[in-house]
């Protein structure tokens, strides 16, 4: 990327009102280290209970006016961000709701819109949207808070199946999230999970490989990163798995050239179909016959040192840093 002679004010709002709220801080510590210092300043912006503020290199805090999303450096300068690099695990600011704000005020982001957030943000719907197109997923149900006991167990085991996965319908950490494999299990995941969210999602069981996949686009190009394979060392990808270590990540994934070559039109493709703006990552699981069904699409995917993305744009033979910046200038007016 050519150099410039004035640093711009960069942004990483993080932190948000989910129990992903730790995740959000760890990734974006990791965006401001990736972020290159002679193209631009960076700032976390936490946003948590209410409360927005800019946090300065020695720690302290300075509150963000919510007018137009501006602070006061250490030295007392107001300024006002020129991009917002969101990377809010869970809400404001992967559901369209800070997106919506950032489009008022007319400051450029790095995510999807509020319309592809607030979609790929609930899984039911994201899922009976992918359904339309020919996109395979997991048969589910949806039972909403205050609602619980309308449908019986033995009607959702009759639909779904066991074993069979509880989950809340929105959010991506897997707090909340239940491997169901008896009737008696089912009532308490389904509760456990409406303490998460409005709605729980009872979605049937898919034994198969799981993997992922990373894909960003830019005037300059489309990007779709290698895949990486997923082996939980417990029996689903859980907190755990996804933050405390307990799973091995292999980029490139164990699976043949064809079925690589798949799983990236496919995430290019819904990439495409959906509108997306900036890196997102696509979640499948692939089943006998080698059929690739959808699990997820994380827009804000995590962007610490260890993270998937990080690991497949170093397995592409990329800079992560020069990852950012495209994207970032990519979005800003020319």
């Amino acid at each position: 990327m050519e150099k410039k002679g004035i640093r711009k004010t960069i942004a990483i709002a993080c932190g948000g009102d989910s129990l992903e709220h730790d995740v959000s801080m760890r990734s974006a510590a990791g965006i401001k280290g990736f972020l290159d210092k002679s193209l631009y300043e960076p700032y976390l912006v936490e946003i948590h209970a209410g409360r927005w503020e800019a946090i300065m290199e020695d720690g302290s805090r300075k509150s963000v006016d919510r007018n137009d999303f501006s602070f006061e450096n250490e030295q007392g300068v107001r300024l006002r961000p020129d991009f917002c690099y969101i990377t809010i695990h869970g809400t404001p600011g992967e559901d369209g709701i800070l997106q919506g704000y950032l489009d008022l005020i007319g400051m450029p982001y790095s995510t999807c819109n509020v319309l592809v957030e607030a979609m790929t943000y609930d899984k039911f719907v994201l899922n009976n949207y992918m359904r339309s197109l020919g996109v395979a997923v997991a048969d589910s149900l949806i039972i909403k808070r205050g609602h619980a006991g309308e449908a019986s167990d033995e009607d959702i085991i009759s639909r779904i199946g066991l074993p069979c996965f509880v989950k809340p319908a929105s959010g991506g950490s897997s707090f909340g999230t239940t491997k169901v494999k008896s009737a008696e299990e089912l009532r308490s995941a389904i509760n456990l999970a409406l303490e998460d969210g409005e709605e729980a999602m009872v979605e049937a069981f898919m034994q198969g490989t799981e993997i992922t996949c990373g894909c960003y686009k830019t005037r300059r190009g489309a990007h779709v990163l290698p895949v990486t394979e997923v082996v939980p060392e417990n029996e689903f990808f859980d907190y755990d798995a996804k933050y405390n270590g307990q799973v091995s990540e292999i980029t490139p994934a164990r699976i043949s050239a064809r079925l690589t070559e798949r799983v990236q039109q496919l995430t290019s493709l819904l990439y495409d179909i959906l509108g997306c703006h900036g890196i997102i990552r696509i979640d499948y699981i692939v089943t006998a016959g080698e059929k690739i069904n959808l699990l997820e699409i994380n827009t804000t995917p995590g962007m610490t040192a260890t993270s998937f993305i990080p690991q497949q744009v170093k397995a592409a033979g990329l800079d992560i840093s020069d990852v950012l910046t495209e994207i970032i200038e990519d979005t800003l007016p020319s």
